[in-house]
């Protein structure tokens, strides 16, 4: 029996997504062969490079704009260093917002000077900073989109007059912002898009070339957009995976659509967690994640019976991350109200046994 998957990731995709993958590992297109065992430089792999970088670029509604999409291998963790790289020249403002931002910080201080213009770690970053002062003089500005070890995310993307990056690897595609505000962001495949192995970056080319240093060919930006993403041999099972769900996304309204159902799942979710005498929530409420709902036992309540119950209904990955404790529902794009439902009454049926 398939289980009710809210893994943070690598996580849920849709069903639909996963047959037509595992088809195209046995046969691909009537070829005879594999998808993977198939030439990245044959017609029909360059095909699915092509179609999943301008499908990246027709939902984000930045094809035409002097923007450009890569599809690399090295996760949102190899984009912390390569975003710096290319971009920090003398200096750059990150928002610190937990682990993930932590980390970005931690790689751009080996390229020029970092300030950390907000953080949240006063509280363990259980909210999103707000009113502070962004520095004119700055190569470039860094945020964190969602956080999906403290379920907070940026409700409103900060206004800037320097270039805005942004780590989006677990909320990309669920919900309508205004993606030309950003010059670069980013986004590991393993949330919203496929299975791990590819990150897509899209990049608006103007802002390349300004940095004083000479960047090795795998880490420059402008050596990947020259090649299309195929500098090297691209991990073509996680791309080919990737156009299907962007295809999915599209077929099934796009944007729009999504950020409606994943509205109504996390409202189902969150209103739980408010009405419930067993659960406190951890994030602020005004900072509250859409993908990542997460929330502790109240005082004095022994989880075993919860962990019993949530397990024999068939759900799985509602651990939370260490550094929060309790539970954590990632409820991504191609999680559907059913499991959510189901999230709900089996909280209820706790709620009745203490």
């Amino acid at each position: 029996m398939k289980k009710h998957n809210f893994s943070a990731g690598p996580s849920i995709l849709p069903e639909s997504v996963m047959k037509k993958a595992s088809e195209a590992v046995i046969e691909f297109n009537g070829m005879g062969l594999s998808l993977i065992e198939i030439s990245h430089r044959s017609k029909e792999f360059i095909a699915v490079m092509e179609r999943a970088q301008d499908l990246a670029l027709e939902l984000t509604a930045l094809k035409g704009k002097g923007y450009k999409s890569l599809f690399l291998q090295g996760g949102a963790s190899m984009q912390f260093l390569m975003a710096a790289y290319n971009l920090l020249d003398s200096k750059a403002g990150y928002i610190n917002t937990g682990a993930w931002s932590n980390k970005a910080i931690k790689e751009a201080k080996l390229f020029g000077e970092v300030l950390e213009v907000a953080s949240s770690k006063d509280k363990n970053f259980n909210y999103i900073p707000k009113g502070h002062q962004i520095p004119a003089d700055l190569d470039y500005l860094h945020i964190t989109t969602n956080n999906t070890i403290f379920g907070t995310q940026f409700q409103k993307i900060p206004e800037t007059n320097v270039p805005l990056i942004a780590d989006m690897s677990s909320d990309i595609f669920s919900r309508q912002i205004d993606y030309s505000k950003f010059d670069l962001f980013y986004a590991g495949a393993q949330k919203n898009m496929g299975p791990s192995g590819t990150t897509l970056i899209i990049i608006k080319e103007d802002i390349l070339g300004k940095v004083n240093r000479v960047i090795p060919s795998m880490m420059d930006y402008q050596v990947q957009l020259n090649s299309d993403s195929m500098f090297n041999t691209p991990p073509v099972f996680p791309i080919y995976t990737s156009m299907l769900t962007l295809e999915w996304l599209q077929e099934n309204g796009g944007i729009a659509s999504i950020e409606k159902h994943n509205q109504q799942k996390a409202a189902l979710i969150y209103n739980e967690i408010d009405r419930n005498s067993a659960f406190v929530g951890f994030a602020a409420k005004e900072d509250r994640s859409f993908m990542n709902a997460t929330f502790n036992l109240a005082d004095g309540i022994d989880g075993a019976a919860f962990d019993a119950l949530w397990n024999e209904a068939g759900i799985s990955g509602i651990k939370g991350h260490r550094s929060v404790g309790g539970y954590r529902a990632s409820i991504y794009n191609a999680l559907p109200m059913d499991s959510a439902q189901l999230l709900v009454d089996v909280m209820q049926k706790f709620e009745k046994t203490i």
